[in-house]
């Protein structure tokens, strides 16, 4: 009966370890950059936020959600086309907000 734990349950894929992978590597980098030049001073963005590289790591994730989100209610053509338009959107999060 107990062949031990197991993640057979939560039918993991390739694309489901990229995808979590990269989530660790952008938290990863993010502390080696902190550590490296800690402060990264807030800045007043686009939006009127007052926001920390933290802040706008989160805020390109919400975005990239939402993203994948619409491209799956609105759009015809394969998921990974969200992908990249994410992470154009993510680049110009860290520019501009």
């Amino acid at each position: 009966m107990s062949e031990g734990i197991g993640l057979a349950w939560m039918a993991w894929t390739w694309q489901t370890a990229v995808f979590f992978a990269a989530i660790a590597g952008a938290l990863g980098l993010m502390t080696v950059w902190e550590l490296a030049r800690p402060g990264g001073a807030p800045r007043d963005g686009v939006l009127g936020l007052t926001t920390t590289r933290g802040d706008r790591l989160f805020i390109a994730l919400l975005a990239a959600a939402y993203v994948h989100l619409g491209w799956l209610a609105f759009a015809t053509g394969p998921l990974w086309i969200a992908s990249p338009i994410a992470l154009a959107l993510a680049l110009l999060v860290f520019l501009f907000v």
